[in-house]
């Protein structure tokens, strides 16, 4: 993807989202961020088309913040292609309780288990050979 697209992505997240976009760099390819009270990460993009880095990277010049980004970190290491919003959007959860936001249980459990209701124990049966 293109670094003019890229930052558009981060300049509409922006907007939704209590950080603002304070630099982006396209020779880096690296877009950083900044929320009150003193949050900052900055993401590298990747670039398949001159060989540069093939996924994304979060980190942050703050040591405050790098634990939290450990779960981002983590999501985009696992398996399969991510794009920013997505990064973004896991950058976000990271930092919610920083930011004064409760806590939030992860989506795709609560999507997984919608609508599914527990039903009651069967009552045990006796395994064995029936009698008939």
């Amino acid at each position: 993807m293109e670094f003019k697209q890229l930052v558009e992505v981060a300049e509409k997240w922006c907007s939704s989202v209590p950080f603002d976009l304070i630099f982006a760099e396209d020779d880096e390819r690296r877009l950083d961020f900044y929320a009150e009270p003193g949050l900052s990460f900055y993401v590298l993009c990747p670039d398949n088309m001159t060989g540069g880095t093939e996924n994304f990277h979060v980190w942050s010049e703050s040591e405050d913040c790098l634990p939290f980004l450990q779960l981002a970190q983590d999501y985009i290491s696992s398996c399969g292609k991510k794009t920013l919003l997505e990064v973004l959007d896991k950058v976000f959860t990271s930092f919610r309780p920083l930011l004064g936001l409760p806590d939030i249980d992860d989506e795709t459990f609560e999507q997984y288990h919608a609508g599914v209701e527990e039903e009651p124990e069967p009552d045990h049966q006796q395994m064995g050979v029936s009698q008939q």
